[in-house]
């Protein structure tokens, strides 16, 4: 009887708009969690540059560091699923652990305290808001006033309040910063859980997606579009709400808003995971039972190693220094290891074919690493030198990560139509065109944006106008990239060793990261107090690092260009 049911194709019953309805239960919950993650990305490097005072230089690193190591534990989780866990465990253990860390991203405590000493007397130099429009005074008793810092001095609004001269020179000025201690572990200890929460559901739930489809099932391709549109769904709504919240109304009900948004997707697996009908369960409950260690089994012994996950994070985002002495030899021995199973395990066809996966994932690496720039260099870019006043209000720096999902919604469909079109008319670039055309585009958004730094003059605001133009233009070049680069390693990657490569594509990805965050660090500008002293420097940083870092994307794609026929050739039509 089951097999007469299966020899008519993928079931209708218990469906939802001709989709298992367990997709709706995934789409909700991942929609969930990418708001939490977004939603607490768009405001993290302003909250780490304002409230606990770190430099624009650490604030970077510390941002990439953090998301290197998101991309990196997916391996980790990944495997312990596929081993023993099976998704929805590892799902479920995930979320719990990012619900954790969100929350305890809104125990912000009053914040670190920039102290400054001028002949023997110490003052308070606080902002008197968050974001970019906040202004710096200075405390002492009940008095308070507003100041301004140039290269050379401090000047007073209203000296007499604080019994200060009206200019001060820098040289005689000393600064030191007082850090709450137990909150600034609190927010190790929350990043930490955060990546090993995401570690354990990012790749775990898409899995489940694709487990919901019967082999050969018409109905897969566009069940993975519902569900990207629910990541991109989540991102949007984030960016917004968060950051407006985080900026206008206080840290803590951005990032408590985060963590409703992922105590939400939690409640909703938990509530409704039956519709996935047993297609996340473990390989092996009999194995997943066993005993290991005293009364510990395999299960809890996979939690326990999430725990070491949430430890070792937390020590290596408190130490981020030491991540890209590990990141790179591991990006190293990866390719060795790739490069030698191709030469001496593959031959032929499959042996090119794994070759030219390689490419792909390597590829990946100038694009995000500029793409990624949006969560801390152009997010305090957009915060500090932007002109962002539309229609009277001046909007929220955090708030404009939310035009890379809603372009997503707009031009991902033309640009599938357009391929289609194309093809029609055997116009269709190959996918390492493709690739190219995404990392030009990351370029030469960084380019137009320098154009419209330079316009606007070496002290003014940059127009709004470009950051929608950075981000459409950096969209479209994800478009080209991201849709195609995970189908296709999977498509080129022998099946025996399709896990290991989707490893090796995450551990690139969050290499990527980490040189996303290398590059933010150098656009750092001097802050007192949480906000820049001097527009003009800090302008022509960002122009010298963007016009570097687009040029050399570019080089970069026109070298991808003329490799291209070559590793078509390499794939062997799995285009």
């Amino acid at each position: 009887m089951m097999d007469e049911v299966k020899s008519q194709g993928p079931q209708k019953t218990n469906t939802f708009l001709g989709h298992p309805r367990g997709l709706y239960v995934l789409f909700m919950t991942e929609m969930w969690e990418r708001f939490s993650y977004y939603g607490m990305r768009g405001l993290l490097v302003v909250y780490l540059t304002q409230h606990f005072l770190f430099s624009d230089e650490k604030s970077s690193y510390l941002y990439g560091t953090y998301t290197a190591l998101v991309y990196v534990m997916t391996v980790v989780g990944g495997s312990l699923a596929d081993r023993y866990l099976g998704a929805r465990k590892a799902v479920t253990f995930g979320a719990v652990l990012l619900t954790l860390g969100h929350l305890g991203m809104a125990f912000e405590g009053t914040g670190s305290k920039q102290l400054v000493s001028y002949q023997g007397t110490e003052y308070q130099i606080v902002l008197d808001g968050r974001g970019g429009n906040a202004r710096q005074e200075i405390i002492h008793g009940e008095g308070r006033s507003y100041i301004n810092f140039s290269e050379a001095d401090m000047s007073i609004e209203s000296p007499a309040s604080v019994g200060l001269p009206a200019v001060i020179d820098r040289s005689e000025l000393s600064f030191r910063v007082e850090t709450e201690s137990p909150y600034l572990t609190t927010l190790y200890l929350s990043l930490a859980l955060i990546i090993a929460g995401v570690g354990f559901l990012k790749a775990n739930i898409s899995t489940i997606v694709g487990a919901l489809y019967e082999f050969g099932d018409t109905r897969r391709d566009s069940g993975f579009t519902i569900f990207y549109m629910g990541i991109n769904l989540g991102a949007f709504l984030a960016s917004i709400f968060c950051g407006y919240l985080g900026i206008v109304h206080g840290w803590r009900y951005g990032f408590g808003l985060a963590g409703i948004g992922m105590m939400l997707g939690l409640l909703v697996f938990l509530r409704y995971n039956y519709l996935l009908e047993g297609k996340s369960e473990p390989p092996s409950v009999e194995k997943l039972e066993r005993t290991v260690l005293w009364f510990i089994n395999v299960e809890w012994m996979c939690y326990l190693v999430g725990l070491g996950i949430v430890g070792l994070s937390m020590f290596l985002v408190m130490n981020e220094e030491l991540v890209a002495g590990i990141l790179g030899p591991l990006g190293v021995l990866m390719f060795v290891f790739l490069v030698g199973y191709a030469i001496t395990s593959l031959k032929s066809i499959e042996r090119s074919r794994m070759l030219a996966a390689i490419y792909f994932i390597l590829a990946q690496i100038p694009f995000w690493a500029l793409f990624e720039q949006a969560g801390s260099s152009l997010n305090l870019f957009t915060a500090r030198l932007v002109d962002r006043v539309i229609f009277g209000w001046s909007v929220p720096g955090p708030v404009f990560q939310s035009l890379n999902a809603g372009f997503i919604f707009l031009f991902a469909p033309v640009m599938a139509w357009l391929w289609i079109t194309l093809a029609k008319k055997n116009l269709n670039p190959s996918t390492p065109v493709k690739f190219a055309l995404g990392v030009a585009m990351a370029g030469f958004g960084f380019l137009v944006l320098v154009a419209g730094m330079k316009g606007s003059g070496p002290a003014a605001m940059t127009p709004v106008l470009f950051i929608f133009s950075i981000y459409w233009i950096h969209t479209i070049g994800e478009l080209m990239v991201s849709p195609v680069g995970l189908s296709v390693v999977t498509k080129l990657a022998p099946l025996n060793l399709v896990g290991m490569t989707m490893g090796a594509w995450f551990l690139y990805g969050g290499i990527s990261n980490f040189l996303a965050g290398v590059i933010a660090r150098a656009t750092g500008a001097e802050t007192i107090g949480g906000q820049i002293t001097n527009v003009e420097f800090a302008k022509s940083g960002y122009i010298e690092v963007y016009s570097q870092v687009g040029f050399i994307a570019i080089g970069i794609a026109i070298i991808m260009l003329i490799v291209s026929p070559i590793i078509s050739r390499m794939m062997h039509g799995a285009d």
